[in-house]
């Protein structure tokens, strides 16, 4: 298969404890390598603005994380603001209790709260934590992203009990259709995995490790 693996990867720092200089060698290696982006903390979204400015590569934040259980006024309000620092793609995790609840409209009325404060400003992709979620729960909720306007559906935050599987991915790329992107995050740590992944149908990578993937290393990281 004939992909720029760099270009599907965001490069990714979510820790706690992340210090400045941290995230700026972040966005430092992102340049060089030129990932998809960098995904930061909404905290560090400004500053990485900054020092990606005048490159190609975007700034992603996440919203509602890592456990979604924000209300969805609240993930709005941290969509807008996140946007006016400079992200240009967020990251939101649904209301999982929600949605194991079997209460869709409430799952989808929080999706819709950040896509709709996203709509062009920001491309917007949904954390469903397959981790989870059972198979039938994972396709309810890529069908209330897709309806609810979503640009992506993600696997994991990579701090839950688990990450990316190459079943899940080939499950949320059957559900949602060939139009939405699928982001394969946690425990994508080698090229080879990387590989499988796309093949299996995600168009984008969630990895801390991204610079040992592309060197064909294999990382350690658990995100």
């Amino acid at each position: 298969m004939n992909i720029n693996i760099a270009e599907m990867i965001d490069h990714t720092l979510l820790k706690a404890d992340a210090k400045k200089s941290q995230v700026e060698t972040l966005c430092q290696e992102a340049r060089e390598y030129k990932f998809a982006s960098v995904c930061v903390n909404p905290t560090w979204v400004k500053y990485a603005s900054e020092q990606l400015q005048g490159s190609d590569v975007k700034v992603c934040t996440v919203i509602g994380f890592p456990l979604g259980a924000t209300t969805p006024e609240t993930k709005a309000f941290e969509t807008t603001n996140a946007i006016e620092n400079g992200a240009t793609e967020v990251d939101m995790v649904i209301n999982i209790g929600a949605l194991k609840d079997g209460n869709n409209v409430l799952v989808e009325q929080d999706i819709r709260a950040v896509t709709t404060a996203a709509k062009g400003k920001a491309l917007s992709k949904v954390i469903i934590e397959t981790s989870l979620l059972t198979d039938e729960e994972k396709v309810r909720a890529c069908e209330l992203a897709v309806k609810a306007g979503a640009d992506f559906v993600k696997t994991s935050t990579g701090f839950s009990t688990g990450g990316a599987t190459i079943e899940d991915i080939k499950l949320m790329r059957k559900t949602v259709g060939p139009d939405i992107g699928v982001k394969a995050s946690g425990g994508v740590r080698s090229t080879e995995d990387t590989r499988n992944m796309v093949e299996a149908g995600a168009t984008r990578i969630g990895a801390s490790s991204g610079v040992q993937i592309v060197n064909g290393m294999t990382s350690e990281s658990d995100y």
